[in-house]
């Protein structure tokens, strides 16, 4: 019998190692479905009538099911883990598929709440509290159904929402003080390469972020990046680069065409480490930008852990300029605990 795990192994054989087996669209796309969506105890002849593979040896599925072991599906990455998880629902209506991590802090405190930014509004900045909460919502939709140029390819839209929330600011009206909206669309794709003992990918995309302010509030910048990602076992790395596009110069003070922040790469630099690592039920992740040329930057530390059901807890440090995007140029150590719905990974 051709178990329902045995479908799994074929197809992920099929994606992820597709020199070593047979990479047709027909068969990873037709076994996939049948792991998803069959029986449990459908054949191997099942699976020829319904995929009709009259062309595909016995011999050949025989290999693509003994290559890839029990031993060997549990030594994919986290990465490629998540990956697979999420394509068995990424296209059901009524599944809404987290991007980055989903959190909510009711408590974050930082040593310099940024005051500046908010002086040309008389009075405001002097109520601002040192203590607020934060948000993070992130979601992602592919547009691709099939493979595009890579065998297990995906092109996909991507939106996060930032929000920091003054809700403990009584004098003011607990307002928002930053939202940051960010737009994007990548393309990501696995690599035939296998250093270590792992698994690598990319992705290269084009993002737009924005606070969606006005005159001496309004922050905003748009860049191109590429990713690289590696994986071994629970250890992953991306290393994102970036080339911010550029932008007119303001004509006037409130210009409201020109560019609000000229040099906001200074404070953020033009590239993003990340490492994440699982550990039974925990999560650690730590990245960090730097510019070179500046010697200015920004690293954060993150820790999930399970609480009950779905959900997680989750604390965070800060330290280092561009928090937000009002605070691209002012330098500030953040701590926040909170619930997270998803871990990095």
């Amino acid at each position: 019998m051709f178990k329902r795990h045995s479908i799994l192994t074929f197809a992920l054989a099929l994606i992820f190692f597709p020199s070593s087996v047979i990479a047709k669209d027909k068969v990873v796309e037709c076994v996939m479905q049948l792991y998803i969506n069959a029986d449990a105890n459908l054949t191997l002849a099942g699976i020829r009538e319904r995929c009709n593979l009259d062309n595909v040896s016995e011999k050949e599925i025989e290999i693509a099911k003994l290559s890839i072991t029990p031993e060997s599906v549990t030594a994919l990455g986290v990465i490629s883990k998540r990956i697979i998880k999420e394509r068995q629902t990424e296209f059901d209506p009524y599944v809404i598929t987290p991007y980055k991590i989903n959190y909510v802090l009711p408590l974050t405190t930082t040593n310099t709440i940024n005051k500046e930014a908010y002086s040309s509004y008389d009075g405001y900045e002097d109520n601002l509290e040192d203590v607020e909460a934060k948000f993070q919502l992130s979601f992602k939709v592919p547009l691709n159904y099939n493979s595009m140029l890579i065998e297990g390819d995906g092109l996909y839209f991507g939106f996060t929402i930032q929000a920091w929330w003054q809700v403990y600011a009584e004098n003011i009206s607990k307002p928002f003080r930053e939202t940051n909206y960010q737009p994007e669309i990548f393309y990501l794709a696995p690599l035939n390469w296998h250093p270590f003992g792992g698994n690598t990918g990319f992705t290269v995309g084009i993002e737009h972020q924005s606070n969606g302010r006005a005159q001496n509030l309004s922050r905003s910048w748009n860049r191109v990046y590429a990713n690289f990602l590696y994986e071994k076992d629970n250890f992953a790395l991306s290393f994102r680069p970036w080339v911010r596009l550029s932008e007119d110069a303001k004509e006037f003070e409130l210009d409201p065409k020109g560019d609000d922040n000229p040099d906001i790469e200074d404070f953020l630099g033009s590239s993003e480490l990340m490492l994440v690592y699982q550990w039974d039920n925990l999560e650690f992740s730590v990245s960090g930008r730097r510019n070179l040329s500046t010697n200015k930057g920004s690293a954060e530390f993150g820790f999930t852990f399970p609480l009950w059901g779905k959900l997680r807890g989750y604390a965070t440090a800060f330290s280092g300029y561009g928090e937000s995007l009002i605070d691209y140029d002012h330098r500030q150590t953040r701590f926040g605990l909170g619930i997270a719905l998803n871990n990095v990974l």
